[in-house]
């Protein structure tokens, strides 16, 4: 008690302090749920612990799962002085914990480690385990849908695939009688569709990102986020795909994290690549423009940004005038850890792989072949720069070995081109005269499977607009035009060109001049997938749209051309087969097979009889339609053959035999679509002449039935038997009317 009689311990009970408790309770978490266990850590010892914690802290903060360096726990043993391989991360709360183990929990650390995530909790729920074995009870097998599967079509048909109007739809081609749609959808795009280079995925552009499908049901099959994306590319074997927008990647706060998602880390960036597998992202860049131009123009950026090696091992990336830099896959790790510097470097392409690159790699992982198969080569080139000239250089990679080099003077613009087997290099130089006021082409060509890399020079006057190598071939095909109007053509007026054929001379290894084809139109090369068979056509003309089909071994068979003419016949092979029309088309593009090319005018160039049409390669019209809103006509690609070169040789041996097969089957095509016809028409003629019987015997009945009424009505009332004869003379007219038909 205080001195003035006041009891406070008696006033402190009947105050209620419960809300100051809560408030300022210190507050103790007895759980663990917040900590988790990674197995699979590199084993290292003390001195290199801040540097693979930072690391450590790096990958799970980009994986969406912020982590700091002193919230990791790293075991140590005694004996050793070495950490065991796993650690413990601790996070702010149970769901960042719950989170982080599925962000993480299989990540490639790096190339020998793979991480291994667990609660910490459940050392305590595993520590427990019952010893005796139960067999797990096994989950039901749901079969997944061949995404190849339209390749054992039993008619062997093609597919093709055609934008109108908010409607995409799949349809089979084939024999008239076989062409039949195999599926469509509404509003399945918001932009454009684009197939997999191999044809297993149809890519469908959105304003959330890409959704790719396939499979008999057309089901999807994986989906990639990126916003606003505009432009798609996959790798050669489909492992990979590349997307990009022009809108800069923005990570709103709450957003979604996950591998599959946008970190913190991408913003700003434009280009994004992703696995198709797992749909994880793997890595984003931003656009590159290239350096110079004239002042106030506007820059493009060059697609695709990223180049693939034919094998989908690395992916290069050109940083105009500065570097080179080569990304190792999956990792998306900088190969060797530093680009390639070369001052000036504008443009590089990958050289494909040949059948010849595949099988000796297929015999040397087989052990049947010691010899090593050749590396990944790849081809760049730079301007001039003061007194240095310009330069192409050709180098294998990952060695970075200089094959070879070649200087170049007088350059304005240079433009690569690889023959699709790997064979040849084709560098189109775009030159200037020492006044600079015209412009003049050469072909500098490399023969990459020779000693060395000789490389020819094809002279020209004027300037090449396009050009195309034979697929699988030694020949190859210009435009050229001296037309003034080349580089700003006014409107309506269509450029005049000529169209060369060029072919290597085997004794020699010179490449000469097959044929020109003078004064013509044709600003589009499209050769026929197999070779032989070439299309020239006008694009994106308003006053001509003509279409030439040219046979480029006509009266030879596949064996004898492919030893080369002689001199005698030296270009006197070449044969016109005939020539189309195709009113304002903008569009043209050969099957997988080569035996139709189907061309196409877009509305999205211009509103004029919108629609397609689908030639064989002689140049014969075999269907064409008209249609509004008519954006999209792409074929479906096939992959590669899975049939060697010593199968291939036996089939074209033995053509015959399976042609008589084929013609036996179209005989009996014909003849069942004969039969149907034969029967519809009995049928037809049937149901009228059981129609003529019913109708006959209700004549009859009605005559008959007509007679009796009359006699009677002689015996009713005046006035009665009037109004019934009126109707019995209408009944006799008609009878009348039938009588004179017959």
């Amino acid at each position: 008690m205080a001195p003035n009689g006041v009891n406070y311990d008696d006033i402190d009970a009947e105050i209620d302090y419960t809300d100051i408790e809560e408030k300022y309770q210190v507050q103790y978490d007895e759980g663990l749920d917040n900590l988790i266990a990674v197995d699979g850590v590199p084993v290292i010892d003390k001195s290199k612990a801040d540097k693979l914690l930072a690391k450590i802290a790096k990958e799970f903060t980009k994986k969406g799962a912020p982590v700091k360096p002193d919230d990791i726990f790293i075991p140590w043993d005694e004996k050793t002085g070495k950490s065991k391989g796993y650690i413990f991360v601790e996070f702010k709360n149970a769901d960042d914990a719950v989170y982080a183990i599925g962000a993480m929990n299989g990540f490639p650390f790096d190339a020998k480690h793979r991480f291994h995530v667990n609660h910490f909790i459940d050392i305590e729920k595993y520590a427990d385990l019952n010893e005796t074995y139960v067999d797990p009870e096994p989950e039901p097998y749901v079969q997944k849908e061949h995404l190849r599967a339209w390749l054992g079509d039993p008619q062997g048909r093609d597919q093709y695939v055609t934008y109108r109007g908010d409607e995409v739809e799949v349809f089979w081609h084939g024999k008239p009688s076989q062409c039949e749609s195999a599926y469509k959808k509404l509003n399945w795009t918001d932009l454009y569709v684009s197939w997999s280079p191999l044809g297993t995925y149809l890519a469908t552009l959105h304003r959330p990102g890409v959704r790719l499908w396939g499979g008999p049901s057309w089901a999807a099959q994986q989906r990639f986020a990126h916003p606003l994306v505009r432009l798609i590319d996959f790798s050669p074997n489909e492992n990979y795909l590349v997307t990009w927008s022009h809108d800069p990647i923005v990570v709103p706060e709450g957003a979604q994290q996950g591998p599959q998602y946008f970190s913190p880390e991408d913003e700003g960036n434009n280009i994004a690549v992703w696995d198709i597998k797992t749909g994880n992202l793997l890595r984003t860049f931003p656009s590159s423009y290239p350096e110079g131009g004239e002042e106030g123009a506007k820059k493009q950026m060059q697609w695709p940004a990223l180049k693939w090696s034919a094998d989908d091992k690395f992916v290069a990336r050109v940083t105009p005038g500065q570097q080179i830099s080569v990304y190792e896959l999956p990792s998306m790790g900088l190969y060797d850890k530093k680009s390639i510097k070369i001052e000036g470097v504008v443009d590089l392409e990958w050289c494909p792989l040949g059948d010849k690159d595949k099988e000796d790699e297929a015999k040397f992982a087989s052990g049947k072949s010691n010899k090593k198969p050749r590396e990944n080569m790849l081809a760049y080139w730079t301007p001039e720069v003061a007194n240095q000239p310009a330069r192409v250089t050709v180098i294998n990679f990952p060695s970075r070995q200089i094959l070879r080099q070649k200087n170049l003077f007088n350059v304005t613009e240079c433009k690569l081109y690889w023959q699709n087997q790997g064979d040849f290099l084709c560098v189109k130089v775009d030159r200037h005269t020492k006044t600079k006021k015209s412009i003049f082409c050469n072909l500098e060509i490399f023969r990459v499977r020779e000693k060395d890399f000789p490389v020819e020079v094809v002279e020209l006057k004027d300037t090449v607009s396009d050009f195309s190598w034979e697929p699988k071939g030694e020949r190859f095909a210009i435009v050229s035009t001296s037309d003034p109007n080349y580089g700003n053509p006014a409107p309506g007026i269509t450029l005049k060109t000529d169209v060369s054929f060029y072919q290597l001379e085997r004794g020699k290894g010179d490449f000469k001049l097959l044929r020109t084809l003078p004064n013509r139109t044709s600003n589009t090369i499209r050769w026929s997938p197999r070779g032989r068979h070439v299309v020239l056509a006008t694009v994106g003309s308003s006053t001509k749209s003509e279409l030439e089909f040219w046979d480029m071994d006509f009266g030879h068979d596949d064996v004898n051309r492919r030893e080369g003419p002689s001199k005698e016949e030296w270009g006197s092979t070449i044969q016109h087969l005939g020539t189309a029309d195709h009113y304002a088309v903008t569009d043209a593009e050969w099957d997988p097979s080569g035996r139709y090319l189907a061309t196409s005018a877009s509305a999205w160039r211009h509103t004029l009889e919108n629609g397609y049409a689908i030639w064989d390669f002689r140049g014969q019209e075999l269907d064409k339609k008209i249609l509004d809103r008519f954006k999209q006509f792409l074929w479906r690609p096939r992959p590669r053959t899975l049939l060697t070169k010593e199968q291939q040789k036996q089939i074209r041996r033995n053509l015959k035999e399976y042609s008589r097969q084929f013609d036996e089957e179209d005989a009996a095509e014909e003849s069942n679509i004969s039969a149907e016809l034969i029967a519809q028409r009995k049928r037809l003629v049937d149901e009228w002449n059981a129609w003529r019987l019913r109708s006959k015997e209700e004549s009859a009945s009605e005559k008959r039935h007509g007679g009796k009424k009359a006699a009677s009505l002689e015996k009713q009332p005046k006035e009665e038997a009037k109004e019934e004869i009126e109707i019995w003379i209408d009944e006799v007219i008609e009878q009348t009317e039938e009588e004179v038909l017959e």
